[in-house]
């Protein structure tokens, strides 16, 4: 696997992005009226990152995108983990803290912010496929069963995201409510071969291309 394979996906990519966002122009972001803001949000949407994609905070990362809108973006980051547990920064949470029981590294933005995500309950009203956000500042919920909590988010001002898409940094993707609860190690390319085609071959680009 190459760069210039990378490179020719990217190109495939984007032409499929193009064609996906003709289809929904009926579905305007904010209930806009037609020709305002772009034509859909990602919200609850994977962000993967592609090959192109060396910066080495976001390098090989998955985002789950939690909001998307005029204003910009944001999601966290669910394959990076921490050494820190989460008891010892929010007691009485630790024992509903999926996999590991670490903090999660969301993102570099406001490392200091707490974002949970948890399974969707009866009833709730989703935003995210199959999941809610937990507020942290109050008592876990009785009917709690699992959570996840990250240290910081990722953020995208206005038109940024758009703009990384379009150069071919990222893959954006359906994502499935058990991918906050997933194994950090390995989870970037699992996504990846879930897919179909030449995404799914995606998931054996070498660390170091030049030793292919």
């Amino acid at each position: 696997m190459t760069n210039r394979l990378a490179s020719r996906f990217a190109d495939e990519w984007r032409e499929n992005r193009e064609k996906a966002q003709t289809d929904k122009a009926s579905t305007y972001r904010n209930n806009a009226a037609p020709g305002v803001g772009r034509p859909v949000s990602y919200r609850g949407k994977l962000l993967v990152a592609s090959p192109l994609l060396v910066e080495p905070a976001f390098r090989k990362t998955v985002i789950l995108l939690l909001e998307d809108n005029d204003d910009g973006a944001l999601g966290v980051i669910l394959n990076r983990e921490s050494e820190e547990a989460v008891e010892s920064h929010l007691p009485g949470w630790g024992h509903f803290a999926a996999g590991s029981g670490r903090i999660h590294l969301g993102g570099p933005v406001e490392p200091a912010v707490g974002v949970a995500l948890a399974p969707l309950r009866t009833g709730d009203v989703a935003t995210l496929p199959g999941l809610r956000t937990v507020d942290l500042e109050a008592d876990p919920d009785p009917d709690l069963t699992s959570v996840r909590i990250y240290s910081g988010y990722s953020g995208w001002a206005p038109g940024q995201l758009d703009a990384e898409l379009e150069e071919g940094s990222w893959y954006l993707l359906e994502a499935s409510p058990d991918d906050p609860f997933d194994e950090p190690d390995g989870q970037w390319e699992r996504v990846l071969r879930r897919q179909s085609g030449l995404l799914a071959m995606m998931s054996t680009f070498p660390d170091d291309p030049e030793m292919n």
